[in-house]
């Protein structure tokens, strides 16, 4: 390992002034993301070392879904094996695993696609013999608009739309709910990122609601006046009550409570447009009050060069996140491993479905990752868990996009596809 001079910023432990000694941190890293040498943009926050805005030109590179080829799954590590436990869906994103078993599945069209380019509803999957292979299919909630995160609370099923909350009564056991959904809250909608993913307190007594910005960095300031947006709102499961309870979150969208605590923790897609190596997407336990910088900085108090000389009160209370997933990969589904089936070093952690970049020369993210957990924080960098994503890298095309995450009641790990329009099974052989 040799020295380096180079002029970044290092967050997390304190701040490193411009042409201060690096060490270099050289070769890929555990989850595949190959390092510039004299960087390091993947791993807990206060091991970064983030090179300058626009170090690089800003790249898109968009890939193209051809299909997964008959016979063909994504790949897992050795000591599993992936199956097909649902196919032939229409643009699956979100999954949640209820008390009973039951999987639900929120179909919706994914990135700009009109909501009538695919089904916009909740499907329920019920493997009753565990065989992975689902007996039930069925259509629990039909006619939404455009459904991604749900949750239940005692006797009440809240999926969020992307224009607000619905709550619907529900039974343990149905396969179809034809209550109309009663509206308890309105959201913002309008722009980009239209995802709306949900997680209820451990002992329901509040439900959490991520919202996404309408921009990348609000450069004309679409995003300035409405401060629901680019945050994580709380409220009362009646939809009374609501408040932001963190903000300054670009795109928020897996959203989880850590098992056995309090602690809300989020997946978050950064912005665009500095370079390929700017900004890492973020996984990051959720503070209350707390405000992470979006758009002004970055990574704590790194200032956007599109924002400068803005918002100095909020550059100053700008506080960084945990952990940098790796740039531009679009982390949009999030679980923690509960289950006992995988070896005991899976206990605990976080399963993380990075959905793949677009604005980086070369593919980044296109792949579940794994994070370990120690004394209840991520303990080093991601880990490839599913892979083979990618079809061809040099003609930009690949097989499906994985999204959202789920651990089974027997263990086994769930992945939404939605370029592939399946539902993957990773289980222990």
């Amino acid at each position: 390992m040799r020295n380096l001079i180079v002029g970044v910023t290092l967050i997390g432990a304190g701040i490193l002034m411009l042409g201060r000694e690096l060490k270099t941190f050289a070769g890929p890293q555990a989850g595949g993301t190959t390092q510039t040498a004299g960087l390091r943009v993947v791993g807990p926050s206060d091991r970064l070392v983030l090179p300058p805005p626009n170090a690089t030109p800003s790249n898109e590179n968009r890939s193209q879904i051809i299909g997964w080829p008959a016979g063909r799954t994504p790949t897992a590590l050795p000591g599993f094996r992936v199956t097909a436990f649902a196919t032939g869906l229409s643009s699956p994103r979100e999954l949640t695993t209820l008390p009973n078993g039951d999987v639900l599945v929120a179909e919706s069209p994914r990135g700009g696609n009109p909501p009538s380019s695919a089904a916009s509803r909740v499907l329920l999957l019920r493997d009753a013999d565990g065989d992975g292979k689902p007996e039930v299919r069925e259509v629990l909630i039909a006619n939404l608009n455009r459904p991604h995160g749900m949750a239940l609370i005692g006797d009440r099923l809240y999926v969020g739309n992307t224009d607000g909350v619905l709550m619907f009564p529900y039974q343990s056991g149905q396969t179809k709910i034809t209550a109309r959904g009663e509206k308890i809250i309105e959201l913002p909608t309008g722009g980009g990122h239209y995802t709306r993913n949900l997680a209820p307190k451990p002992d329901g007594s509040k439900l959490y609601i991520s919202v996404g910005s309408r921009s990348n960095v609000s450069e004309n300031g679409e995003d300035d006046n409405e401060p629901r947006r680019a945050a994580i709102l709380e409220m009362n499961p009646d939809g009374s009550g609501m408040r932001v309870f963190a903000s300054g979150l670009r795109n928020p969208v897996g959203l989880r409570f850590q098992p056995g605590t309090d602690t809300l923790w989020t997946v978050v897609n950064e912005r665009d447009r500095l370079g390929d190596n700017l900004v890492p997407d973020i996984f990051t336990s959720v503070k209350e009050g707390a405000f992470y910088g979006w758009p002004y900085t970055y990574y704590g108090k790194n200032v956007d060069p599109r924002k400068a000389g803005q918002r100095p009160d909020l550059v100053a209370k700008a506080i960084a996140p945990d952990y940098a997933l790796g740039p531009h990969v679009a982390p949009l589904g999030l679980a923690f491993y509960t289950g006992t089936s995988f070896p005991a070093e899976y206990r605990g952690g976080a399963f993380v479905g990075l959905h793949g970049s677009w604005n980086r020369s070369q593919f980044n993210g296109y792949k579940v990752v794994f994070i370990p957990f120690e004394n209840n924080r991520p303990s080093g960098d991601p880990q490839d868990f599913l892979t083979g994503f990618i079809a061809s890298a040099a003609d930009s095309t690949v097989y499906g996009r994985p999204v959202g995450v789920t651990v089974m009641r027997d263990g086994s790990l769930l992945v939404a596809d939605d370029g592939g329009d399946a539902v993957w099974r990773v289980a222990k052989e």
